[in-house]
């Protein structure tokens, strides 16, 4: 879906005048529509108990966007030790940030259980014997293999390398409680970009099943289900925006049988990404150069190397060119980068208006999955940040990459040794 009519409306306004400030290539963030989804997704779950948003750093690691999180009450889901530096930067504790990992190493377990620790999700029942200390609160990540289905982005549980089986689970948990560990939580994350909202209610349906299950089998409370991210977003125009309303409806009426019949229920968790910036994030790019051979090809400034979804997904990303949304008279053309590389373009076949050098055009839905899956391949250099706050200023919240930056890791001691 396009970028909302708020949000180009404002941008366009000033948008030259960034371009000007700032050049391009850049993403930039609006803070008013970040803010707005987060009111949405705390007021839908507002009749939940102890309702709690983990927002996904992988999405955009960006400490300015992290502390919008922060103020509207949300934690931090982390799968790095970077990330969870990020989030202990901005003050958050122990049970704020939930450490996500797979194929876990010692070194981020330690540092995971560093600093007054976190929740840890463990994704395999092995790793509760490489722990470094025994927590207070354990939580294993469920894949609950053919038993449910995936999609195209994250894939089939049971071809994904994240999870506990279900052959498996109750043995993990026993294992923890056989450690002396009180305190449980269950996670899950099934597919990404999922824009069919009763797949979700039926993930809330299968924790909560699995909870009842593992509380008969080892008597043991259960402090959180948490069922992972993946509300997705619609990229392509025309296409319907997620039922939020609906998903917490379902989700609720759910909570509240569980309850009525258990006389207990556990706390609701989740952890978006993509719903909470991608719609409100673009990359802005200028056109350099233009070139007509067995197709017509509009050249920019911004490479794959800035947005990767296109290539790597085939996705798709709505494109706009200032000045000319509304130009009847479209011509056929794919828009590319600059690297060597042939899926290096954000649009193929695509109908636009003609372009001239130095038209800007806005790459749309990058908010999230854009600038943080970026790379040096060919040596090219990440774009820099900006934010459009709520006061229509605009702030540079990330610079872009220099050539000091690709060749700091060149910068070191000379070390030899001989074997």
């Amino acid at each position: 879906m396009p970028m909302s009519e708020s949000y180009q409306n404002r941008l366009s306004r000033i948008l030259p005048g960034i371009v000007e400030t700032f050049k391009t290539p850049f993403h930039i963030y609006d803070e008013k529509g970040i803010r707005q989804t987060c009111e949405q997704l705390n007021h839908a779950f507002g009749n939940i108990d102890s309702f709690k948003e983990f927002f996904a750093v992988k999405a955009l690691p960006n400490p300015s966007i992290m502390k919008i999180m922060k103020e509207m009450g949300f934690g931090f889901d982390c799968s790095s030790i970077p990330e969870l530096h990020l989030a202990r930067q901005l003050g958050s504790t122990d049970q704020e940030i939930m450490f996500t990992s797979n194929n876990t190493s010692a070194t981020q377990f330690d540092v995971a259980m560093a600093n007054g620790g976190c929740i840890l999700n463990l994704d395999d029942i092995s790793l509760i014997s490489k722990l470094p200390q025994i927590p207070e609160l354990i939580c294993f990540r469920y894949n609950p293999g053919p038993r449910r289905s995936g999609n195209k982005i994250i894939g089939n549980p049971a071809e994904a390398k994240y999870g506990v089986s279900h052959d498996q689970i109750i043995d993990a948990y026993q294992k923890a409680v056989s450690l002396g560990i009180k305190k449980f939580g269950i996670h899950t994350m099934l597919a990404s970009n999922e824009l069919n909202y009763e797949y979700m209610v039926e993930t809330a349906r299968m924790l909560l099943d699995m909870v009842k299950l593992l509380n008969d089998r080892l008597d043991i409370p259960f402090e959180f289900i948490n069922i992972g991210g993946g509300l997705g977003i619609p990229y392509t125009p025309g296409t319907a925006a997620f039922n939020l309303k609906s998903m917490a409806k379902g989700i609720t009426d759910l909570f509240e049988a569980f309850k009525a019949k258990n006389n207990w229920v556990p706390r609701l968790f989740m952890e978006s990404g993509r719903y909470i910036t991608g719609p409100h994030g673009v990359l802005v790019t200028s056109v350099i150069n233009h070139k007509n051979i067995y197709r017509k090809y509009i050249g920019v400034d911004a490479s794959m190397s800035a947005l990767m979804r296109p290539g790597m997904y085939d996705a798709y990303h709505h494109i706009h060119i200032h000045g000319k949304e509304n130009v009847d008279q479209l011509q056929t053309v794919d828009v590319v980068g600059a690297l060597c590389e042939n899926n290096d373009k954000f649009a193929v076949q695509r109908q636009l208006p003609q372009t001239r050098e130095g038209d800007i055009l806005v790459i749309h839905d990058t908010g999230a999955h854009g600038h943080a899956m970026g790379f040096n391949y060919n040596g090219h250099l990440r774009p820099k940040e900006l934010l459009l706050k709520e006061d229509s200023s605009v702030e540079l919240i990330r610079r872009a990459e220099t050539m000091e930056d690709y060749f700091a890791t060149l910068n070191f001691a000379p070390e030899t040794r001989q074997f």
